[in-house]
C-alpha cells in the first residue's frame, strides 16, 4: 500500500478493538453494535517524540526516589484516591457523565497546586478564557502561577508545553483535541488515541503530570474513557447524581496506590466541598422506629462508612413479584431472599420487594450482606430495628454469617457516631480486642438475627 493512502478500519468505541471489517459483536469485549467505521492515513506516525527521551538504562541504585516526590494538592479527598499526592510523570483519566464536576474538581486542584507556587496550564477545548475565568471567580484567588489556553490542535499544544514547561496540566477534555494528520473527525477513537498517546510521551518525556478529562455519553456517539484505561497511569471516576448535592470520586485503576480509595465531595456554590465523615453526611436525615431501616458498615479501602440500608416489602396481586434495587447488586438481594426463604421460613413468595441504599451511593461489598437481611425481616414483620443498632457481616447459601475483614475498624467507627449495639458474625469475634462503650453481639446464622428482630 503506497504511503499516504487512506484505508477503511473499525473500531470499538468501548474497548477500542481494530478490525478490518465490521463485525455485530467485537470480539475483545463482546459488546453488540460497537464498532464504527474510520478513516486511517497509512503510514502516518502516531507520535514522533523519541529524540526527546533518555533511552539510557539506569540501574536501581542510580535512581532517586526524590525524583518522584508527590505533590499535595492540600485537597484531602482528592490525594486519599490518589494514593497520597500527584505522583510526576503520572498520566490520570478523570472520567465522569457530562456535568458532573470533573471540570470544577480539577480547575480546584489547579488552584490550590498554583497557590503552592507550582506552574500549573490548564488547557480547555470546550469554554472560552472568558467562562473558564466567570467559573474560577467562584472557586476563589488564583495566584499568577495558573496559566489557561483554549487550544484543540495537538501540534500547538505540545509547543506551547514544550515552550512552558508546566509541572501539572489538564486536558479539558480529550474528545475536543485533534491531530490534522489523522483524517477522522475530534472525538473518534482514532483522535482520542492518537492525543492520548501524545500526552504520554509528554508526561514521561518531561516528568509533567497530566490530567485528561473524559466524558462517557449514554449514546456512545463518541469514544469514552474505556478505550484509553490501558494507556494512562490512573483512572478515576466521578460518581453521583448530578441532581443530589455530593459527588464520590472512585479509582479504578492506580499504578501508585489502592484502587479501593473514595473521596466524598458535596456540591456548593463556591465549588465542591470536601465530606471529612462520609458516614455522618450518608445518615444524615434517617428516619427513627421506621421498619425496614437499618444501619450496616462498608469499607472503601481503608475507611469505614456507615450507610442505611432500606427494604419495603408489600403484598402483589400479581402472579410474579416485583424485585427492585438500588445502589446494591440487584441479584445479590434475589439470593438473599431465597436464603431466607430456605433457612429461615420467611415466605416472601406472594411480596413485591424494594431495597434501596439510602443517599444514592453504590455499595457492592458483602459485608453489608446482613444488613440487606435485617431490613427485609424489618420490614417483612413491619419490626422496626432499634436505630442505635448497626449491622455487617456476609451471609452464605447455607444461612450461615461469615466473618467479614477490617472488624475493629468498623466497630469504632459505629462506636463514634454513638451506636450502642452492633451485630456482628461470631467468627470475627476471635482476635477482636474488647472494645468499651458498645455492645457486641455476635451471630452465627439468620435464624439468630430473626429472634433479634
Amino acid at each position: 500500500m503506497a504511503k499516504g493512502k487512506s484505508t477503511s478500519v473499525f473500531f470499538c468505541q468501548e474497548c477500542g478493538f481494530e478490525s478490518s471489517k465490521w463485525m455485530g459483536q467485537c470480539p475483545g469485549c463482546k459488546a453488540w453494535n460497537t464498532l464504527i467505521e474510520e478513516r486511517v492515513q497509512a503510514g502516518s506516525s502516531a507520535v514522533k517524540m523519541r529524540k526527546h527521551i533518555d533511552n539510557t538504562p539506569k540501574t536501581l541504585s542510580e535512581i532517586s526516589l526524590e525524583e518522584g516526590s508527590r505533590m499535595y494538592t492540600h485537597i484531602e479527598e482528592f490525594d486519599r484516591v490518589l494514593g497520597g499526592g500527584i505522583v510526576p510523570g503520572s498520566l490520570t483519566l478523570v472520567g465522569g457523565d457530562p456535568g458532573i464536576g470533573k471540570s470544577t474538581l480539577l480547575l480546584q486542584v489547579c488552584r490550590q497546586l498554583s497557590n503552592d507556587k507550582r506552574n500549573v496550564l490548564y488547557i480547555s477545548g470546550e469554554e472560552s478564557l472568558a467562562q473558564i475565568k466567570m467559573r474560577a471567580m467562584r472557586i476563589g484567588a488564583f495566584s499568577e502561577q495558573m496559566m489557561l489556553l483554549c487550544e484543540t490542535d495537538l501540534d500547538v499544544i505540545e509547543e506551547v508545553i514544550r515552550r512552558s514547561k508546566p509541572q501539572v496540566v489538564v486536558i479539558d477534555s480529550i474528545q475536543t483535541m485533534y491531530r490534522e494528520s489523522v483524517s477522522s473527525a475530534p472525538g473518534s477513537v482514532s483522535q482520542v488515541r492518537e492525543s492520548t498517546a501524545l500526552f504520554l510521551q509528554l508526561a514521561k518525556g518531561l516528568e509533567i503530570s497530566i490530567f485528561i478529562v473524559g466524558h462517557v455519553t449514554k449514546e456512545g456517539t463518541v469514544a469514552g474513557p474505556r478505550v484509553l484505561e490501558h494507556m494512562v497511569d490512573t483512572v478515576l471516576y466521578f460518581e453521583g447524581d448530578r441532581h443530589a448535592s455530593y459527588r464520590i470520586l472512585r479509582g479504578v485503576k492506580n499504578r501508585f496506590g489502592s484502587t479501593n480509595e473514595i473521596g466524598v465531595f458535596e456540591m456548593r456554590q463556591q465549588g465542591l466541598v470536601e465530606v471529612a465523615d462520609p458516614s455522618q453526611f450518608m445518615l444524615g436525615g434517617r428516619p427513627k422506629d421506621a421498619s425496614g431501616s437499618v444501619v450496616a458498615c462498608s469499607m472503601e479501602g481503608t475507611r469505614p462508612i456507615l450507610i442505611e440500608i432500606q427494604a419495603l416489602l408489600c403484598d402483589t396481586s400479581f402472579n410474579m413479584p416485583k424485585r427492585q434495587a438500588q445502589g446494591t447488586d440487584y441479584n445479590r438481594v434475589n439470593l438473599l431472599m431465597a436464603v431466607l426463604e430456605k433457612r429461615a421460613g420467611l415466605h416472601l413468595g406472594q411480596s413485591d420487594a424494594y431495597v434501596n441504599i439510602a443517599g444514592g451511593i453504590r455499595i457492592l461489598e458483602p459485608a453489608i450482606d446482613l444488613g440487606i437481611v435485617m431490613a427485609i425481616v424489618s420490614s417483612f414483620k413491619n419490626r422496626p430495628v432499634d436505630s442505635g443498632i448497626v449491622a455487617f457481616g456476609e451471609v452464605g447459601l447455607s444461612g450461615e454469617v461469615r466473618s467479614v475483614s477490617m472488624t475493629e475498624q468498623r466497630i469504632l467507627e459505629a462506636k463514634k457516631l454513638g451506636f450502642h449495639t452492633c451485630v456482628l458474625p461470631k467468627v470475627s469475634m476471635d482476635g477482636l480486642d474488647k472494645v468499651k462503650g458498645i455492645k457486641l453481639v455476635p451471630v452465627e446464622n439468620v435464624e439468630q438475627v430473626l429472634e433479634l428482630i
